[in-house]
């Protein structure tokens, strides 16, 4: 689902609210865990999952065209961890993890 696919379902399932409204309510709550996730907070949405920041640590890479070595620098990615809630409504109503 695009965002603005998404600004447009809640935008039709609340129709007092107006369109730009809804549009400027999603782009705070992303915005929103963006921030939270730039200062190395977790993100919990309960009965969805979580978002947090995992460390990459320095290493050799190697270049796919050449073969040849490639140090690849130390980064920060984005993690999500789905809820028990969402695993199990993807399995028919069972949670894998149990």
């Amino acid at each position: 689902m695009l965002r603005s696919e998404l600004v447009a379902k809640l935008a039709s399932e609340n129709p007092h609210l107006f369109h730009g409204d809804v549009e400027r309510v999603v782009d705070t709550v992303l915005e929103e865990i963006t921030r939270a996730l730039e200062k190395g907070d977790r993100v919990e949405l309960r009965g969805f999952g979580a978002f947090s920041v995992r460390a990459r640590g320095a290493r050799q890479g190697r270049n796919p065209r050449t073969g040849e070595g490639v140090a690849v620098q130390a980064k920060h990615a984005p993690f999500f961890k789905a809820g028990k809630e969402l695993r199990a409504r993807l399995n028919g109503g069972v949670d894998p993890g149990e």
